[in-house]
């Protein structure tokens, strides 16, 4: 009958078991520090803990204090009852409640058992009653699990786990003794003992069961007194708020997961979002930041901080910037130069032309609108030359270079309806942080590119982005580049990681990046506004660039960290020469005006670039035959008979002329035609001229002006379109003879320059006095 009464309670009133999704929701470093707890939909706060996962200590103390017998009763101990009852009757009224810990998890559970309740004849019979319900389905350390994650311990905290990370700031498996027993006593009155508020009630009950643990001998008089001494110290209750953009991330990733690791460093997250928030405290409002660190092996995330300070509503801090589509500026650079470099385009030194260019109707300009002329291609990737680039990027092709940015993990984000064009190697196109990162970091992973991975378990996506020998040569290029305002011997090198780094600025000064790696890590820095406005002046090597190499600074790093890295075998270090471009000891004497050390790949090594666009005659080995005594060109067709002989010149690229010493330009020239041979087409069609002033003119402001010198020139010669510069920076452009109009506010000597869209310039100098 009574075997019956009972099933068939517990067929009516089943077990209020908790479900899966009311519970809250923990994420964690790597090595188990809750980063940001979210609260169940009751506002809960409960971090998952089980037998396995708390200290020894605490289970000794709960087991023995509140239920020494809970591995050998059925939920109940009837000793304990009949104790219970025999005071009941003798003083009318409940002196000890005799509750295991299965009868308290049934109080826990059960809504119907609230604290008064539960202390009534009827409520202990319930009481009761849930606990056999308990014993009958669940295992004792199912129980003893349900205990450790729903005690109450005071305001919104659940379960021991929550309650030594709240109160005692450190993880429930490395508790003291004296930590031990207070967490212990708390849940018998949650609110009169919270130690937080009652520091010494709190004391007192924690000592009543270190007292008890002496008493039963399961801890020695001397452990119990060096307990006793502890105060009771407990930090204000705060829910914990590391990585707060990451862990929301995550949960959105696993709505039901209880406990989610991360892969992130929780020290290192600390001291990196206090080093954001007051690296860019003193920034415009609305601006935020984002920073991510991996560590290059694993691809693992190690810091990620997604705004500069979380929930600030003037900075927008709810808005990850790790996962926003931004203007990329010019670090994608790095993966066209190697890119170029694995097609065979380029070697380390080939001989680029920074100077005005157009390619169709787009005609790039650098950063600061100052131009050099000819330069190594990498010593225009150091400098993040935009006309270098734009050439390369128009010779391996826009699309093809999306399509393998996009194969190693960085999709590029363009207008609806847009496709690649030569305008995003300059930042014309929308990247992640993220993605960023993670192809970065192939420039120390042998050319192999991956997807950023924030949990131990998350899938490894790899892909190859460039070939080992030229992500070699990239991070070489890179590394080379000192550090603005230090010299590359300033600091031990074995001290002192290397680092490749590049940085990047968007149009309008929206986005500013800087993004390095060492051989361990690789860090992404990205500064802006989460709403698009622009910050002018703040660009990527002023803005971001300090901050990353404060972060680089601070990484955990070995000596051998700075050793430098054999080439693979496919590099190779090999003289050329300009202006060909080609191998030293290939060319002969008279073609080689500079000689300098090359990385190239694969044993190629390419020529310079032939120009495009262009009516003189273009970049190369010239051949022709000359008269033997005169030395004077001869062409196919001369009146006279001539002994002759062959002869040769290196040519310069012709948009490089202007950046040539006197010298070089008599070594690349043609001698004069002999008078008696017919014209060969191969001097110059055209012949610049500035009209509006003379070379070496000396111009003055009009008396008693305070307005600035102004000039109206104008180029003769040409029907294509003409580039000025200004010592080297441009300043407007013209077609044919029209005219240009320019201030000059700065007295010095200046250079003034003339460039025709066929290679034909002028240059003059002058002065403007004060």
């Amino acid at each position: 009958m009574v075997l019956s009464t009972l099933l068939l309670f517990d067929l009516i009133f089943p077990i209020p078991l908790p479900k899966q999704r009311d519970t809250s929701t923990l994420v964690v470093a790597r090595d188990g520090t809750p980063l940001r707890a979210f609260a169940d939909r009751e506002g809960i706060w409960r971090y998952p803990a089980s037998p396995r996962t708390v200290s020894p200590l605490y289970l000794q103390a709960l087991l023995n204090y509140e239920d020494r017998h809970f591995w050998r009763h059925p939920g109940v101990n009837p000793v304990a009852l009949m104790r219970a009852g025999w005071q009941w009757a003798r003083h009318g009224r409940i002196v000890s409640g005799g509750s295991t810990l299965t009868m308290q998890v049934a109080r826990i559970l059960d809504p119907g058992l609230k604290q008064k309740r539960s202390r009534t004849p009827w409520g202990k019979l319930r009481q009761l009653l849930r606990a056999l319900q308990l014993e009958a389905h669940l295992s004792k350390q199912e129980i003893l699990t349900l205990y450790l994650n729903r005690a109450p311990y005071g305001g919104t905290i659940e379960g021991v786990e929550a309650a030594s990370w709240a109160y005692l700031g450190k993880p429930a498996s490395r508790l003291s003794r004296a930590e031990a027993a207070l967490l212990t006593v708390l849940p018998q009155a949650p609110s009169r003992l919270r130690p937080d508020r009652e520091p010494e009630a709190a004391r007192r009950a924690r000592d009543k069961v270190l007292a008890r643990m002496a008493a039963l001998g399961i801890w020695s008089r001397a452990q119990v007194e060096d307990a006793a001494i502890e105060p009771v110290v407990a930090r204000s209750l705060q829910p914990p708020m590391l990585a707060a953009l990451l862990a929301e991330r995550l949960r959105h990733d696993q709505p039901r997961g209880e406990r989610i690791a991360s892969s992130i460093d929780p020290q290192l997250q600390r001291t990196l979002e206090e080093r954001v928030a007051a690296y860019f405290s003193q920034l415009p409002e609305r601006t935020s930041a984002a920073l991510l660190v991996i560590d290059n092996a694993s691809l693992e995330a190690r810091a990620y901080v997604g705004s500069v300070i979380y929930g600030d509503k003037a900075r927008l801090g709810h808005v990850d910037m790790v996962q926003a589509w931004r203007s990329p500026g010019s670090t994608l650079k790095p993966f066209l130069y190697g890119l170029a470099l694995d097609d065979g385009l380029i070697h380390s030194e080939s001989l680029l032309v920074d100077a005005p260019q157009a390619f169709g109707d787009y005609r790039p300009t650098n950063f600061d609108t100052e131009f050099n002329g000819p330069i190594g291609a990498a010593e225009a990737l150091r400098l993040s030359l935009n006309v270098p680039a734009v050439d390369l990027l128009d010779r391996v092709g826009p699309s093809r270079f999306a399509a393998r940015l996009a194969n190693a993990g960085i999709e590029l984000k363009f207008p609806r309806g847009a496709k690649p064009n030569l305008a995003l190697i300059l930042g014309g196109t929308g990247v992640r942080l993220e993605d960023l990162v993670g192809a970065f970091a192939a420039l120390n992973r042998d050319g192999v590119a991956g997807r950023v991975r924030y949990a131990a378990d998350d899938a490894h996506v790899e892909r190859r982005l460039l070939s080992p020998g030229a992500a070699w040569i990239v991070r070489e290029i890179l590394e080379a580049n000192p550090r603005p305002g230090q010299r590359a011997d300033t600091f031990d090198p074995g001290l002192r990681s290397k680092v490749a780094w590049k940085t990047g600025t968007s149009y309008g000064f929206r986005d500013a990046w800087a993004v390095g790696g060492t051989r361990r890590h690789t860090v992404g820095v990205w500064v802006g506004r989460p709403d698009g406005t622009p910050m002018p002046g703040q660009y990527g090597a002023v803005t971001a660039l300090p901050l990353l190499f404060e972060v680089v600074d601070s990484l955990p790093r070995m000596r051998g960290d700075a050793v430098p890295r054999p080439a693979p075998a496919s590099v190779a270090e090999v003289d050329i020469c300009w202006p060909l471009g080609l191998a030293a000891d290939a060319q002969p004497a008279a073609a080689c005006h500079r000689r300098m050390k090359a990385w190239s790949l694969d044993g190629v090594l390419p020529p310079t670039f032939a120009e495009r666009g262009t009516r003189l005659w273009s970049a190369g080995l010239q051949r022709f035959r000359v008269d033997a005594v005169s030395g004077r060109r001869l062409s196919a067709e001369c009146s006279q008979p001539h002994s002759s002989r062959e002869a040769e010149i290196a040519r310069w690229p012709t948009l490089a002329s202007p950046w040539l010493s006197a010298a070089t330009r008599r070594l690349s020239s043609l001698p004069p035609l002999s008078p008696d041979c017919v014209a060969d087409g191969r001097d110059a069609a055209e012949v610049l001229h500035i009209e509006g002033i003379n070379d070496a003119a000396t111009l003055a402001r009009a008396p008693n002006s305070n307005k600035p010198l102004r000039l109206q020139v104008h180029a003769l010669g040409t029907d294509a379109r003409v580039q000025w510069l200004l010592d080297g920076r441009w300043i407007g452009e013209t077609k044919g003879a029209q005219q240009l109009t320019h201030d000059y506010d700065s007295a010095g000597e200046h250079t003034l320059t003339a460039l025709a869209g066929s290679g034909a310039w002028e240059r003059i100098r002058f002065r403007v006095l004060h």
